[in-house]
């Protein structure tokens, strides 16, 4: 899927050595897993959103974690006041413990955003999203190694058989890409809202986004 934008960010130089900028909020964009030798994956890439570049500064995984070693991972690496992002079932509750990761981010001081749920089609529409604000990510080539692996993997699943594509394959690099492509949608989101407003002063309106 992401080949092309993959190399294209490459020799534009925009996978290299990306900083931090203290000054700036980081968002932490989630693709939840689960405990257990066979769990899904629980994917983190961490961004920054300045004008309309999109600075991804790390990448995180980990398969069969605990919640609490997620967060150990973020305040470890001083991403503790990191805005959260979780998709929609960040709300639905652990059969065993009755909590969310929703309910445990915020008793662990985080502020969380529940994306919403796209619904059918929902995979395509990341990978869409992706391909449309690549253009503007710069990405750190050592923190996101793992993560850089993932988006050149991912592809589509075929019926061989009937030529046929039967969408986004779920394998190891899946979670990694949903949590890519929750970011790019919320880029989006925000890219519109600074339109927007910049539209109303631009026209000497009332800023209704103040």
């Amino acid at each position: 899927y992401f080949a092309k934008v993959i190399n294209k960010a490459k020799s534009d130089g925009r996978i290299g050595v990306v900083a931090r900028d203290p000054l700036m909020t980081c968002h932490a964009f989630f693709d939840i897993g689960g405990t257990g030798a066979k769990a899904d994956a629980c994917s983190i890439w961490i961004t920054q959103f300045i004008g309309k570049e999109i600075r991804v500064i790390e990448y995180y995984e980990a398969q069969g974690q605990e919640l609490s070693e997620h967060v150990g991972w973020l305040r470890r690496n001083d991403y503790e006041d990191a805005k959260i992002y979780l998709p929609h079932d960040g709300v639905k509750h652990d059969n065993v413990f009755h909590v969310t990761y929703e309910s445990e981010f915020k008793k662990a001081g985080f502020k969380v955003v529940i994306m919403p749920n796209a619904g059918a089609g929902a995979a395509n529409q990341r990978v869409e999203a992706t391909r449309r604000v690549f253009h503007r990510v710069w990405m750190d080539a050592k923190k996101c190694a793992g993560g850089i692996d993932a988006l050149g993997w991912y592809h589509e699943k075929k019926d061989d058989a009937r030529g046929i594509g039967l969408g986004p394959d779920h394998d190891w690099s899946s979670h990694c890409n949903d949590a890519l492509g929750a970011l790019a949608l919320e880029a989006e989101r925000v890219t519109h809202i600074q339109t927007m407003k910049s539209q109303t002063v631009q026209a000497g309106g009332f800023d209704l986004f103040q």
